[in-house]
């Protein structure tokens, strides 16, 4: 049992989506609540799609929105541009995901379309941390091993 399950967060639909649908988690254990495309644009410039919401939020302070992909995201062959969304607490604008195709499928990618789950949203608390510039650093088991450095 944790002490965020009495939390709520006020959404707001976009003035422009009149219907756009409410973020739902599949199960009651599921981390992140599905989001629903109500538009789809693409930018041609800057080869994404991007992915309209029609939501907005409000996050309590002290805690951020991550948006991540769904795990269907593998048949698209498309990933988020920027891997992961972040929605700052004072953020009330639209929540939006911009994916660039990244993958050679066997056939052509499906991105989603208007009504499909692209994306899911986890709130979680943010300490204030403070960064202290420091000389020396306490040493681990791990010490300065970085990518790979553990094997397999």
């Amino acid at each position: 049992m944790n002490n965020y399950s009495d939390m709520k967060v006020k959404v707001k639909r976009h003035s422009d989506y009149p219907n756009a649908v409410l973020p739902v988690k599949a199960h009651p254990t599921d981390a992140g609540a599905d989001l629903t495309v109500v538009k789809v644009e693409v930018d041609f410039a800057h080869k994404v799609n991007v992915y309209h919401s029609g939501l907005c939020f409000e996050i309590p302070e002290g805690y951020v929105g991550l948006l991540f992909p769904r795990s269907s995201v593998y048949r698209t062959g498309m990933t988020f541009a920027n891997c992961v969304g972040v929605i700052d607490s004072h953020y009330r604008g639209e929540v939006t995901a911009k994916m660039c195709v990244t993958a050679f499928l066997p056939s052509e990618p499906k991105p989603y379309d208007v009504g499909d789950r692209f994306a899911q949203m986890v709130i979680v608390p943010i300490p204030d941390v403070e960064y202290e510039l420091s000389d020396e650093l306490s040493e681990t088991d791990r010490g300065e091993g970085g990518y790979g450095s553990t094997g397999r």
